[in-house]
C-alpha cells in the first residue's frame, strides 16, 4: 500500500510540474515573434539594395551622356569650306 501510494504521490507531482511548465509555450512564441521580425528587415533590406541597384542604373547613364557630351566638346570643328 505504502508503494503504490509513493507511485502515484510521484506521478501527480511529475505530471503537476509538466503541466505548469510553460517555457517551451513561451520560446516558441518568441522564436515565432523574432522570425517575423527578421523577414520584416530582411524585406526592407531588399528594398534598400533594389534602390541602390536603379540608383547604381542611373548614375551609369548619366555618366555615359556625359562621357558623350565631352567627347562632342573635344572632338575638333571642321571648318565650312565655300567654293
Amino acid at each position: 500500500m505504502r508503494k503504490t501510494l509513493a507511485i502515484s504521490m510521484m506521478l501527480a507531482a511529475a505530471l503537476g510540474l509538466a503541466a505548469c511548465d510553460k517555457k517551451s509555450e513561451n520560446k516558441a512564441q518568441d522564436a515565432a515573434a523574432h522570425s517575423e521580425q527578421a523577414q520584416k528587415d530582411m524585406a526592407a533590406a531588399q528594398d534598400k539594395v533594389n534602390e541602390a541597384a536603379k540608383e547604381n542604373g542611373d548614375a551609369a547613364k548619366a555618366q555615359a551622356e556625359s562621357n558623350k557630351a565631352a567627347a562632342q566638346e573635344a572632338a575638333p570643328a571642321t571648318p565650312a569650306t565655300g567654293s
